[in-house]
């Protein structure tokens, strides 16, 4: 399946990019936000960043006209203070953030990403990470596997998909996605069987969150990256579900508001100074001719911030 960035134009609108500027793409994917920043860059530079190495092998192929302009580094956004300092970049002119997996990663079936194929429980981004989805489906205790599905997967059944998942286990390790399906779809009832959405889609979503650590990752990228902006410069990040944005939504808040201190002090004691401007009071969704172009794009939603 062709690969569609999703919000393109609402990222590159928000980035409010400037030819000479230094600019992040820090989940690089098969580069197609990244072809539309360095387009506008003259004199300016792109960091692109990927912890998949396949994606950053075919970006470079896909961004090969525009090589000159773009440094690939293979590490996790979580690391964008390191990374920055490692390339000698104190500041740049805007980052941005596509969250989740990609549609390469949920197409290839060797991946494990997708309840959709029959392949090896992996769901790694870094294939060079030791945890992997078999790990946790087969060597977790079950309060632990519960506790992901009902936090990362806002799972309903998480506790009877967790006791299946254990009882398989004493038959033997579960190696497979469709093993996977055939024990969760035996521990919910019936009627959520006929649901609309997959039974296993909120699963699937819990696993990969936590083989990949995706919510740390995130609380450490948006803990750091605001600093690492020039004044002026924009944070965009896109979300594909409820925790994501809610991490965003809060970190955008905290940086945003001004003093900190009960409303009941006389004079402020917390010295806190705002260092960001939230540009989007609400989170942008795409449009429908968006979402009927490019099915996954329905769940996205931007978030832009502004370095003050």
């Amino acid at each position: 399946m062709e690969h569609k960035p999703v919000l393109l134009d609402e990222c590159i609108a928000g980035l409010n990019i400037k030819p000479d500027g230094v600019y992040v793409d820090g989940t690089l994917g098969r580069g197609g936000h990244a072809l539309e920043i360095v387009k506008r860059l003259r004199s300016g530079k792109l960091i692109a960043i990927d912890r998949d190495a396949d994606a950053l092998k075919e970006a470079e192929i896909n961004l090969s006209r525009y090589a000159s302009r773009i440094t690939y580094v293979h590490d996790n956004y979580i690391n964008i203070a390191p990374i920055l300092d490692s390339l000698g970049v104190s500041r740049v002119d805007g980052m941005l953030f596509d969250l989740g997996v990609s549609s390469p990663q949920l197409d290839d079936a060797s991946r494990g990403f997708s309840y959709m194929h029959d392949a090896p429980l992996d769901m790694r981004m870094d294939r060079r990470s030791a945890l992997n989805a078999f790990d946790i489906i087969n060597k977790w205790d079950e309060e632990d596997i519960c506790r992901i599905l009902l936090d990362y997967g806002e799972e309903r059944y998480s506790r009877r998909i967790a006791r299946a998942i254990v009882g398989r286990r004493r038959s033997g390790m579960i190696t497979g996605t469709y093993e996977l399906n055939e024990v969760i779809l035996s521990a919910i009832p019936p009627a959520a069987r006929r649901e609309a959405q997959h039974p296993s889609k909120r699963s699937y979503q819990a696993i990969r969150i936590a083989v990949n650590d995706e919510l740390g990752s995130i609380s450490g990228m948006l803990s750091d990256a605001p600093d690492r902006l020039n004044p002026g410069g924009r944070l965009c990040v896109i979300c594909f579900h409820s925790l994501e944005s809610r991490l965003v939504k809060t970190s955008f808040l905290s940086r945003s508001n001004g003093c900190t201190c009960p409303k009941d002090f006389p004079v402020c004691v917390c010295g806190f100074t705002p260092t960001l401007k939230i540009i989007t009071r609400k989170a942008v969704t795409p449009g429908e001719e968006e979402i009927n172009s490019n099915a996954r794009a329905r769940s996205a939603s931007l978030r832009i911030a502004e370095r003050i």
